[in-house]
């Protein structure tokens, strides 16, 4: 199960891609390494990975 500090991240994030008017494609927990990952954007350019403590990781899948 996803911590408190990641649920509370995941809320967050997930309020800042609404605010930004992007839409939250993939939502998922993986209980093996213990991350929530969010795929989010038109064509899933942006990837978020928060882990147990919280932090979290954005990566863009924009090629320049």
């Amino acid at each position: 199960m996803p911590t408190e500090k990641q649920k509370d991240t995941a809320i967050f994030v997930c309020q800042l891609l609404s605010n930004l008017y992007q839409p939250i494609n993939v939502f998922r927990y993986d209980k093996r390494i213990k991350t929530l990952s969010i795929l989010a954007g038109i064509n899933d350019s942006l990837e978020i990975v928060i882990n147990e403590n919280g932090f979290w990781d954005f990566e863009s899948g924009i090629k320049h």
